[in-house]
């Protein structure tokens, strides 16, 4: 390891020496992490303190660094965080003059600087008024003059913090819930800021302020090496950007873990992840505590008076049983006295799942003691041990705390080995909300509410939790999953019936909400090839509770009204399958009266006929009865048959802002009397981005122009596109058309995989309309950026397309979309 001469580079006090040295210090590779901070910090000093001799400083000063360069940690871009204090014996202009002898040539290099001038007595009355003053002020450290006077305010000011404990601590846990609020939990975030975020850089130098005020103190173990690490990844972000930034971004990622050494940008999410989840349950465990003790201080003067000031004996704690073992004690969920974790394996479930069932937290001693003399369990588990895990897993939003516990103590992969491959594993996808591991208790809590809906809650519960159980293996996470959903729930003791039931909806979890959204119901095909996957109506149940419980448990944009009316249409025709009915032949199904009514005025008046309708859910369809709720809006279009209309539709209706979900195109064959030639049908169902429906007249008026070429669609939608900004980052990929197996009967079946835009169908139309083919159907699924649009084309003739026809029209549309 190279070192750097710090009183040589810095002997004449410059600006020059001091860049110089700097620069070499942050691009010496041998260096890294806190040996670097503690060497940038002491290397600033010698700076500082040469500026502050050279300016012929006065008696009764001193320039204190506070906040982390007061704890010697600076980063690369870190802001220096400066007091000069003075014991205000010297002429306020000599004071004033000193500052701007040492703060101009930190400006002058560009360094971001935090500074202020103050006596001891300003000090102590600025600290006392505003916390992050005080907070600062704690870690206060003398760069040079008068050591005595900076070691007489450090001191002051932690007497002052002590004494005001039972105040100032409430107003920092409320600091930290605001700014948790604001930036969110850096543990799930895809562009996480280090320092803000709950779990971050802020929390833990909070829970400092904590052990400083002797009122409560934080769990130790891992909290140090988790705050090294987000600093480590800090200083590597200030490195990679060459600005001072805590938000690590998307596309910096890359670039942050090459800087630390780590094998990709994944890796260095799951090290950030796993560091703040550890502050961030030490962050709960303590502000747990620190409300614990302020209650029991508040509640002593009562207790005085009330018992008198005899000196009467102190009231024994209370301990109300929970269950065998486990007793509520304190707001808390304990062992009991007589418990025996060395005697009793399935005491870590039962803890927790008294604990969940109370709604209450789960003792980080009792945690800690079940951790380090809990005996293992027998392989398959017992009945009560695995009675425990559903209980656990049935208790709804109290599990996540409970769960956290357990993990924090390594309990939940001593119980389920398996889980420790999707421990703090990020997901890509800005749709999804939490982590892999955090998503599937999530998923179970979501599901505890749809075990009513259920003839086997246990087997919701617990293929819930293992649903996503193989991402982090090659492949398809649904077919790795089965595998080990199977081993999973063998070890938990299910017979070989349950074990084979989990592991069919593990592997088919997507499959409702797939094909409910991306293929034709109408299909025969469609319907068949679920119930075959399925088997069973008991395994079809469990499925669409869990399909709704993964949806809900992913974000907002994973489920909606429309989605679940989808999945709630294909389980009743799968249901009736499974029960033996037939299924009716979608081309022997006659237009409804409406469509051959607006078919009739087409054909009379040669232009498009527009009809609007607001769909509502079936109240019938609902577990507890409602009104009925909007999930979108059938729009009807009829015109006579012509080149350019399913493109034409789809661009207006996207210069309109309407959504499109599902198109469904047929031509409709009139009686010779009513008039001559075929008219298009089209049944459209649309949902407004934003703000009220159009009127069908302006809808039906810009389509004509659109059909006569008056209205020119593409250069409109471009005009659009380009108004709005650009937001940096990863680029999206390219599109991909591929043909589905779908095993139609009806038509083949693309499926266009590319950027959600205004507009995707209109140009997938325009790119088919040279094809020579008739786009039977469309179906469109969006998740956040991505759009999946499956399309049922034909020949002209309503013949499948061939092999090799289909394979080339799949790849013209790609060149095209591209």
């Amino acid at each position: 390891m190279t070192s750097i001469d710090v009183k040589t580079d810095t002997e004449d006090s410059g600006p020059g020496g001091y860049a110089a040295a700097r620069l070499r210090l942050l691009t010496e590779k041998a260096r890294s992490g806190p040996p670097r901070r503690s060497a940038l910090a002491r290397l600033t000093d010698d700076w500082l303190a040469g500026l502050y001799e050279a300016a012929g400083a006065p008696p009764g000063t001193a320039l204190v660094a506070v906040g982390g360069y007061g704890r010697a940690e600076l980063s690369p871009r870190s802001d220096l965080d400066l007091l000069l204090l003075h014991d205000g014996s010297a002429d306020p202009r000599t004071v004033a003059a000193l500052a701007d002898r040492i703060w101009y040539p930190v400006w002058d290099l560009g360094l971001a600087l935090d500074h202020s001038v103050r006596t001891t007595t300003e000090a102590r009355r600025t600290a006392g008024e505003d916390l992050k003053v005080q907070l600062g002020l704690l870690d206060a450290r003398a760069v040079a003059g008068d050591s005595g006077l900076v070691a007489a305010l450090r001191t002051t000011v932690l007497t002052d913090w002590r004494n005001q404990a039972t105040r100032r601590l409430p107003e920092l846990h409320a600091l930290c819930r605001e700014r948790a609020e604001r930036s969110g939990e850096l543990q799930y975030l895809l562009e996480p800021d280090l320092k803000e975020a709950h779990g971050g850089l802020r929390d833990a130098q909070a829970l400092r302020a904590v052990a400083a005020s002797w009122l409560a103190d934080a769990p130790r173990e891992g909290l140090s090496d988790a705050r090294r690490r987000l600093l480590d990844a800090r200083d590597a972000l200030h490195l990679a950007t060459g600005r001072a930034t805590d938000r690590l971004a998307l596309q910096e990622q890359d670039a942050v873990a090459a800087e630390l050494g780590l094998l990709d940008a994944d890796t260095l999410l799951r090290e950030v992840y796993e560091a703040a989840r550890t502050i961030s349950y030490a962050s709960d465990v303590t502000w747990r505590e620190v409300n614990r003790v302020l209650r029991a201080r508040a509640a002593r003067p009562r207790l005085r008076s009330l018992l008198g000031r005899s000196g009467a004996a102190k009231p024994p704690v209370e301990r109300t049983p929970l269950a065998e073992g486990v007793v509520e004690m304190d707001g808390e969920a304990v062992l009991a006295l007589s418990a025996r974790p060395e005697r009793d394996p399935v005491l870590p479930l039962r803890a927790a799942a008294a604990a969940a069932q109370a709604g209450l937290p789960l003792s980080p001693h009792a945690v800690r003691r079940l951790a380090a003399a809990a005996k293992p369990l027998p392989v398959p588990w017992p009945a009560e041990a695995r009675e425990e895990l559903v209980t656990l897993l049935g208790a709804g939003e109290p599990t996540v705390p409970v769960w956290e516990a357990l993990e924090a103590e390594g309990l939940v992969t001593r119980l389920l080995p398996d889980w420790e491959r999707v421990r703090c594993r990020p997901q890509r996808n800005p749709v999804h909300t939490w982590t892999v591991d955090r998503h599937l208790v999530e998923t179970a809590v979501r599901a505890a509410s749809l075990t009513r809906r259920v003839h086997r809650p246990d087997l919701l519960l617990v293929a819930a939790l293992l649903h996503d159980i193989g991402k982090g293996w090659p492949g398809d996470h649904s077919v790795a999953g089965e595998t080990i959903a199977r081993d999973v729930a063998t070890r938990v003791g299910f017979d070989r019936a349950d074990v084979a039931v989990i592991a069919t909806v593990v592997r088919h979890h997507l499959l409702l909400v797939e094909t409910a959204t991306r293929r034709d119901l109408d299909d025969p095909a469609t319907v068949q090839s679920v119930a075959a996957a399925v088997g069973s109506l008991g395994a079809l149940e469990l499925l669409h509770a869990l399909t709704e419980a993964d949806a809900l448990a992913t974000g907002p944009a994973a489920w909606s009204t429309w989605r679940a009316s989808l999945v709630a249409d294909l389980v009743k025709r799968v249901a009736g399958v499974l029960a033996g009915e037939e299924l009716p032949d979608p081309e022997a199904a006659a237009p409804s009266a409406e469509q051959e009514r607006l078919a009739i005025e087409a054909l009379r008046t040669g232009e498009p006929v527009l009809a609007l309708h607001t769909e509502p859910v079936d109240p019938d369809d609902a577990e507890e009865p409602r009104e009925p709720e909007p999930v979108g809006v059938e729009l009807l279009v009829a015109l006579p048959e012509r080149p350019g209309v399913l493109p034409a539709v789809a661009g207006v209706l996207a210069l309109h802002r309407l959504t499109v979900r599902a198109a469904d195109l047929r031509a409709v064959a009139l009686p010779h009397e009513l008039g001559d030639g075929p008219v298009l049908v089209l049944d459209w169902r649309v949902a407004a981005e934003y703000g009220a429906l159009p009127e069908a007249h302006r809808l039906r008026a810009d389509l004509v122009r659109a059909l006569d070429g008056s209205l020119d669609v593409p250069a409109r939608l471009a005009e659009r596109d380009a108004a709005y900004p650009r937001r940096r980052g990863v680029q999206a990929p390219p599109p991909r058309v591929t043909v589905a197996a779908a095993d139609s009967r009806l038509a083949t079946v693309l499926e266009v995989r590319a950027q959600d835009a205004p507009g995707l169908l209109h140009r997938i139309g325009r790119a088919l309309e040279g094809a020579d083919v008739r786009v039977r159907s469309a179906h469109v699924s969006t998740l956040g950026a991505n759009a999946v649009d499956t399309l049922y084309v034909t020949r002209p003739d309503g013949s499948l397309l061939g092999s090799e026809e289909a394979a080339g029209l799949a790849k013209t549309l790609e060149e095209a979309l591209r």
